[in-house]
């Protein structure tokens, strides 16, 4: 198969993916601007916002892990300088080393606020930078493709919301709240989300390396969905919380608040951790079907594993 140049590996999916894969004694590499956890030996420095980087690419298959993603990023424009140029940089390396596959992991925002169980030919309209970026960079990618679709691979996946050890986005922000026995609902908790773990992505990730010649998208979702009550309750459950507090802050109060603090961020200049986007974030449904099916993977990992995985690692030394 050859050499596998991992962008970005050095991060929280690279380094899970590359736990899995390694174990296959395969060739690759680690393109990353920080050092890795692990896997050291196989690392170089590389700016992938940076065109000039490129003669550090050594592999015969790229996939790019790359990304700014947290949904306060400062300047917006960083965004676009990994992902979307990102994508350009390699794609010409690509082009000037004649690299028939790319794998990008993207992801749902590309579709904004979706319809209930979209799937990958839901419209894409991303609602903020992060997802615009994405899309941006999916075309790019295509427009790679179609230069060359009968002798060229490009896979996209899609993945919901992803969670694991060592994470500390949305979810474990989530979690880490319940464990603390202070965490206020907001809105009804009847909001569906749509989430994946870290491990079962990296499996997909590897098992999609067998894909033939072609254009292959995927969203990726473990399933079942659960509304926010349900991953409340199986937290609680999990971490034997009982919470003092069993409030629920009505949505529109809750908004309220988050254009308040936008504002005060915006002033002060500061990341403040509650904001207009994450409360409506928070309160949407989103929830997506998949094509995996259809390729017979099958996931190491059920949710409810993932989940009481996750919550023993992160806090087992607390309780």
């Amino acid at each position: 198969m050859g050499k596998l140049s991992v962008v970005g590996g050095s991060g929280f999916l690279g380094q899970s993916f590359l736990n899995i894969y390694s174990k296959k004694n395969k060739d690759f590499e680690i393109l990353d601007i920080n050092e890795p956890e692990n896997f050291k030996s196989q690392f170089k420095i590389f700016n992938v916002s940076k065109k000039e980087e490129s003669s550090n690419l050594s592999g015969d298959i790229i996939l790019n892990l790359a990304a700014e993603h947290r949904d306060d990023v400062k300047p917006v424009q960083k965004y676009y300088e990994v992902n979307v140029q990102g994508a350009k940089n390699l794609c010409s390396i690509a082009n000037k080393k004649n690299i028939k596959t790319i794998i990008f992991t993207s992801t749902v925002a590309v579709y904004g606020f979706a319809e209930k169980n979209s799937d990958e030919s839901a419209p894409i309209n991303p609602f903020n930078h992060y997802g615009r970026s994405k899309a941006q960079a999916e075309e790019i990618y295509l427009d790679w493709f179609n230069e060359d679709p009968t002798s060229r691979r490009l896979i996209i996946i899609r993945p919901t919301a992803i969670f694991g050890k060592n994470n500390r986005g949305n979810i474990y922000n989530l979690f880490k709240q319940i464990e603390s026995g202070l965490f206020t609902m907001i809105g009804s908790g009847k909001n569906i989300k749509s989430i994946a773990y870290v491990d079962n992505v990296s499996e997909f990730i590897d098992y999609s390396l067998n894909f033939t010649n072609g254009l292959h998208i995927f969203n990726y979702v473990d399933k079942p969905d659960m509304n926010m009550n349900e991953l409340v309750s199986m937290t609680k459950k999990i971490l034997k919380v009982k919470s003092t507090i069993n409030l629920k802050i009505p949505y529109f109060l809750a908004l309220i608040l988050g254009y308040v603090a936008d504002f005060f961020g915006f002033i002060l200049r500061k990341n403040i951790p509650i904001s207009s986007i994450r409360v409506k974030k928070f309160c949407s449904d989103t929830q997506f079907e998949t094509s995996v099916n259809s390729t017979q993977f099958a996931a190491s990992y059920s949710l409810e594993e993932a989940i009481n995985k996750t919550l023993e690692f992160e806090f087992s030394k607390q309780r």
